[in-house]
């Protein structure tokens, strides 16, 4: 981060203030020949060299099965360094023509039945034509459409069945469906036998009520949804006219779906058609490109529309394109490179070098340079320890020239109490460590102490994670059991259980399919079916409870569909528990094993985006397939280190702090400026309420008291959430009231109330104006030089000596303010009081700059 010099002054401490193409030119060179008396006969023209295409389609051949059938072609152009979409640019021809109509972005319709070959040339390039061949049946004979596969997937595509419209509990204005079309044997039922089924007209389809206010001929308050004689339309249609036939319970079901391509290379404004298949349970399959529904994940790198055409903005970096069809995901990736050269690289410090630099040189985006000693002293230090480092650590360090003092201060940092109680404070918010009455002290301060000492003594993860999940007993006994105390209900402690260790969010699946995901309501109750036999009785203290199984059948119904769930882990075969096993030991032992998909791949990403600022998957805490990481493959690299390491916490800050990534500097080079999520440059980060708390009293030599706690007790060490109400300072920037399992609940962004509190507030200058602070100390040190004086206060806030241009103005303040007290403008300024003003401005004006407040 680049240095500031502030203006400092007492009247502006007390107001407010705003803080804070390559061009390519293609030349062509004409030589005329020399005048002659007679002119030759002219030479023939040499025809220009045409660049040669490789074209392919996605398949050799395909089956398009009834009229109402279709096929999205793709045609890719394959040269040596790229794969690039040229469906729309190409020349399709089909042999026979009239057998199928294909349109300008190489979809296909059937007209008869037959054989099809489809032949693509790209205009403008030599090269052999790329053929697929197409195999029609059934065009005539019309089969029945198919409710749940056909009609119901229209819905879900116009939004008719979404939490906003009849999606929604109770339906809107007496039409309901299910939520996004997740029970299709209800929306049957409701559609042609509730109310009478005044909704459909069977002796004239185009005059039931469902397709006139669809498409606007009546007024509908949704708008008009669907247009009159679309092919989604004459689906409902032949589906009125067919006698409305229901899905046969042994129909196929959809076991999958695909898209292609699954991830592309591109250039910025690039255009990428996608095509996606379904895969039914009997082997068959079929292009639903038309029929599923298509949503961009980072909206400002691509754009994409209902036909799955994708068009990229001019933003480097990965984005993504979520695909659904029913209760089914997929996912399209893409990069988009800046093109830049990547010069010189660092030599790598570990695998995750590897792969950032990997991803960064596809991307043709310079990092930035090493962070220098300072700034990676402070950065590191604040990130391990949750503090600044001491104006003593910061002379020792810089003074060091051994060539591997930064590893060796990680370590120190992680031997030392303070990393231990600062991820402790990160784990007790995370597992909702809160006093909700004044006799839950007890056990509030307890479990911040087992917790802060698990990871002391670096307990593997997995054997924590156990430990809390399993535990028994009464909380001055066995402290891991506070979080049974503080998350009560069943359903509740497994959603937490789920998104805090697994990054999976369970809570939409307890009444519908989950949206994005896999999950369905049986996945909800027979995970949460782990947690049924855990019993309570009363303690031995005040309000205390005593954890332990109660000898029962582990199960859970399915309040929708009455049918009773045996315990299951996520994705896996319900489980047969005796009845004298707790069925939380099972759960433990799929949880935490080495190759559960989600367990190591949780922790790494909560720890990257800790120690990087952004997640390699964010939020941090929704790992879905339909969000995919930035750099997948480093998440998985990390993922396995981990858990070969025997799920070692210590280990895994050590690879993500000693990696060169991370000790990139802060201040953006003219590629990386806008660079978001490729790491290219360290992400700066506001201090967390409590580092902040801290990082004031130490600058300005103060303290905080805090109730039952000890007299100096750093914000850090703090155990649960009641002393917010201690300190203003901590509920304005953002402590959690750790009321939930998410880390989003704590407040990392800066806001104007913060601003004024810096600037204005009585917490702060009593601090800076104490007569046993900072200013007043070296106010009192007239013998020591002010360059000394004023390093120091450099020193403690930005762990560094003041620049020239930094020092000139400070002197420059002092010598204003001495010589107002000499001259005796103000009759109450003496020189005493002058001086520690002067060092007063100069500590708030430090305490007000980005380079203090921001972690960078």
């Amino acid at each position: 981060m680049k240095k500031t010099s502030p203006e400092i002054s007492l009247k502006a401490r007390k107001a407010a203030s705003s803080l804070p193409a390559i061009l390519f030119i293609a030349c062509s060179t004409f030589l005329a020949a020399p005048a002659q008396d007679s002119a030759p006969a002219p030479a023939p023209a040499v025809k220009p060299k045409l660049p040669k295409a490789n074209l392919s389609f996605q398949f050799q051949s395909a089956a398009l099965n009834g009229p109402r059938s279709g096929q999205q072609l793709i045609v890719t152009n394959t040269s040596p360094s790229k794969e690039k979409d040229v469906t729309a640019k190409t020349s399709l021809v089909a042999s026979p023509a009239n057998l199928v109509e294909i349109d300008s972005h190489g979809y296909v319709k059937p007209l008869g039945d037959g054989t099809v070959t489809i032949r693509a040339t790209l205009p403008g390039h030599s090269g052999a034509p790329a053929t697929a061949t197409l195999e029609i049946s059934n065009f005539i004979s019309e089969s029945p459409v198919d409710f749940s596969h056909e009609v119901v997937p229209v819905f879900t595509k116009y939004g008719c069945n979404g939490g906003g419209c009849h999606g929604k509990s109770g339906g809107q204005n007496n039409f309901r469906l299910s939520l996004l079309g997740y029970e299709p044997w209800n929306d049957h039922d409701w559609l042609v036998r509730e109310s009478r089924g005044r909704r459909i007209s069977p002796a004239a389809p185009e005059n039931s009520l469902l397709l006139l206010k669809a498409t606007g001929e009546i007024p509908h308050e949704g708008g008009i949804r669907l247009e009159k004689h679309s092919p989604d339309y004459e689906v409902i249609t032949r589906w009125i006219e067919q006698g409305l036939p229901a899905t046969p319970e042994e129909a196929p079901r959809v076991d999958r779906i695909e898209v292609f391509p699954v991830d592309r290379v591109v250039e910025p404004n690039d255009e990428q058609q996608l095509a996606v298949t379904a895969f039914f349970s009997d082997g068959s399959s079929r292009d639903i490109t038309h029929a599923a529904i298509y949503e961009a994940n980072q909206e400002e790198r691509a754009e994409v529309d209902s036909s799955g055409h994708v068009v990229f903005g001019k933003l480097a970096g990965s984005t993504s394109i979520m695909i659904r069809f029913q209760e089914h995901v997929a996912v399209f990736r893409a990069t988009i490179p800046l093109g830049k050269s990547i010069g010189s690289l660092p030599a790598p410090e570990n695998f995750v070098d590897e792969q950032i630099f990997k991803k960064l040189t596809l991307l043709g985006l310079p990092p930035s340079r090493q962070a220098d000693d300072p700034s990676f002293l402070r950065r590191v230090t604040i990130d391990i320890a949750g503090r600044l480092p001491t104006a003593e650590e910061t002379k020792t360090f810089l003074a060091d020239k051994s060539p591997d003092k930064r590893k060796r201060k990680i370590n120190v940092l992680l031997d030392s109490p303070d990393y231990a109680a600062y991820f402790a404070q990160k784990w007790a918010g995370i597992l909702r460590n809160k006093r909700t009455k004044d006799t839950y002290q007890r056990g509030t301060f307890a479990f911040h102490e087992w917790l802060r000492n698990s990871l002391y003594e670096n307990k593997p993860y997995d054997q924590l994670v156990t430990e809390v999940i399993t535990a028994s007993g009464e909380i001055g006994h066995n402290p891991a059991v506070g979080w049974y105390r503080a998350v009560k209900d069943q359903k509740e402690q497994m959603q937490d259980i789920a998104q805090v260790f697994l990054g999976i969010r369970m809570q939409c699946a307890q009444c519908h399919h989950h949206p994005y995901e896999k999950w369905s309501q049986d996945d909800y109750y027979s995970f949460a079916a782990f947690l049924t036999t855990v019993g309570r009785k009363k303690g031995e203290q005040p309000d205390e409870e005593i954890i332990y199984h109660k000898r029962a059948t582990a199960a859970m119904q399915n309040p929708n569909t009455q049918v009773t769930l045996k315990p299951t882990p996520l994705g896996g075969d319900a489980l047969e528990i005796p009845i004298e096993e707790d069925p939380r030991e099972a759960m433990a032992e799929w949880l935490t094993a080495k190759d559960n998909p989600y367990f190591a791949h949780m922790l790494v990403n909560r720890y990257w985006k800790h120690f990087f600022s952004i997640g390699l998957v964010e939020p941090e805490d929704d790992m879905r397939v339909t969000n995919p990481a930035s750099h997948p493959e480093l998440l998985n690299g990390l993922a396995t280190h981990f858990a070969e390491s025997g799920f070692d916490l210590k280990e895994l800050i050590r690879t993500l702090c000693n990696s060169r990534a991370y000790q990139f500097d802060s201040d953006p080079n003219e590629h990386n400026v806008k660079d978001t999520q490729n790491f290219s440059r360290y992400y700066p980060k506001r201090l967390q309420a409590e580092v902040l708390l801290d990082a004031i009293n130490l600058v300005s030599q103060s303290k905080d008291t805090f109730r039952n706690q000890p007299d100096g007790v750093r914000a850090t060490w703090l155990p649960d959430d009641k002393f917010n109400g201690d300190s203003f300072f901590l509920t304005v920037f953002g402590r959690p009231e750790m009321d939930s399992a998410c880390e989003c609940e704590r407040v990392a962004d800066a806001n104007l109330a913060q601003s004024l509190h810096l600037i204005n507030s009585d917490t702060i200058q009593t601090k800076l104006s104490h007569g046993e602070g900072r200013a007043a100390a070296l106010a009192k040190q007239v013998d020591r030089p002010d360059e000394d004086r004023l390093s120091e206060i450099y020193l403690y806030a930005l762990s560094r000596k003041p620049g020239a241009e930094e020092l000139d103005a400070a002197r420059a303040h002092l010598g204003r303010k001495r010589s107002k007290a000499a001259e005796k403008e103000d009759d109450e300024l003496t020189p005493e009081k002058a001086e520690q003003e002067a060092f007063e401005d100069i500590l708030w004006a430090l305490l007000n700059t980005k380079e203090f407040l921001f972690n960078h």
